[in-house]
């Protein structure tokens, strides 16, 4: 492939662009069935969210039913609750394993290498791919269409690529620095393929706190329970200069930013009779924030929320009521580019399946496609499972 522009287009059997988890599932479907795939990437080395997210241990997926898994995916398409179904936990789990990595479930079930990093497991998938003839390019940037051909800024200049079917694998909106930054939607709505704008998910949520919170701030919460709409949430997170941050705050992101009141519940493991009980407790001369750290064995960062958030104070049952529903004042959400996934993209209307209706031939997947999912697993087994599910397609589309 080393001719320039100018003298017409490098033609392969099979495309990715996009060498994230997805384009490389797509590869490796492909690639197996015996096509020539060539995957090129716009930075420098692929895997890089994916190797991000192995520097806090790569949950793969979760060990639950499937169909309880499948549900966490909410109203998603049926063609993406479908390709989910058909490469669940069970199927990541032993593509992990066929890989020679070993991987453990955690006490809350999620899945992870022992290893507990992406580098080995991405080594050994690029070896498989190498092994199955696949070739890779980095530093190839995707600029458009050019009639059946794709357009590429790369180090030697622009080059056009055509290819008997393409698998795109592009990414969401966030993350810009490693790779993901949503840009290809402008070239796609220029070309008339519908996007749904992209909104963030698990991001953190802004608060605008009072100056007596900055004692807390980098404070990890724990013990206590989040709700908004019908998700409750019992994960850790933390108080941040800017709001909360933290897995437990990234499974409520989705309702919130749907409109749902979120609400903190201080002490989830008693009930509003036995809190109320407990208030019954003389005072005596103790200051509010030691009786109810004695009364209720409320921790510092607690009590802080609950003074932030809960004044005036009301007495007996009414300040249990409050303990357990304590209305957050969420202002909004962190930018989108900071948000560990997002919700968005091409639109299913525009799609056959997982084939673009306006180029057909050209197949999309992973977080280009508008899904949304919380975090523990459900993210990387939503890539894995839609890049899957293109690059079957692509190979019926082929008659492969």
């Amino acid at each position: 492939m080393d001719d320039a522009i100018g003298s017409g287009p490098d033609k392969v059997e099979a495309l990715v662009v996009g060498g994230g988890p997805a384009g490389l599932a797509a590869a490796e479907v492909m690639s197996a069935r015996g096509l020539s795939v060539l995957v090129v990437d716009a930075m420098p080395s692929v895997g890089r969210k994916f190797l991000m997210a192995g520097k806090s241990g790569l949950n793969l997926t979760k060990d639950e039913s499937l169909a309880g898994f499948v549900a966490r995916y909410g109203d998603g398409s049926e063609v993406f609750l479908a390709a989910v179904e058909a490469f669940g936990p069970e199927a990541v789990a032993e593509w992990a394993r066929g890989l020679d990595e070993p991987i453990f479930t955690g006490s809350t079930g999620r899945v992870f290498p022992k290893a507990m990093k992406a580098s080995p497991l991405l080594r050994r998938w690029l070896g498989r791919l190498a092994a199955q003839g696949v070739e890779l390019r980095t530093r190839w940037q995707w600029t458009g269409w050019d009639g059946d051909a794709l357009e590429f800024s790369t180090p030697d200049g622009a080059r056009r690529v055509e290819a008997s079917v393409v698998v795109m694998a592009l990414g969401g909106g966030s993350w810009a620095r490693l790779g993901s930054n949503g840009a290809w939607a402008e070239v796609f709505e220029g070309a008339g393929i519908p996007c749904q704008a992209f909104q963030a998910s698990n991001a953190g949520l802004r608060v605008d706190w009072s100056e007596h919170m900055e004692a807390h701030f980098g404070t990890p919460v724990k013990g206590m329970s989040l709700t908004a709409g019908d998700v409750v949430s019992r994960g850790e997170w933390v108080v941040t200069s800017r709001g909360l941050e933290g897995g437990g705050v990234y499974e409520v992101t989705r309702a919130v930013r749907e409109g749902a009141a979120l609400t903190v519940d201080l002490l989830p493991d008693l009930t509003e009779e036995e809190i109320a009980h407990k208030l019954t407790r003389p005072r005596g001369k103790l200051s509010v924030s030691n009786y109810l750290r004695k009364a209720l064995g409320l921790s510092a960062v607690q009590r802080a929320l609950l003074m932030e958030w809960g004044r005036p104070l009301p007495e007996g049952a009414g300040l249990a009521v409050r303990i357990k529903t304590l209305v957050v004042p969420v202002v909004g959400m962190f930018p989108l580019d900071e948000a560990i996934s997002t919700a968005g993209g091409v639109g299913w209307d525009a799609l056959d399946g997982f084939m673009l209706r306006h180029r057909p031939g050209t197949f999309v997947a992973g977080e280009m496609l508008d899904w949304d999912a919380p975090t523990g697993g459900y993210l990387i087994t939503g890539c894995l499972a839609t890049g899957r599910a293109a690059g079957t397609a692509a190979l019926t589309y082929l008659g492969r």
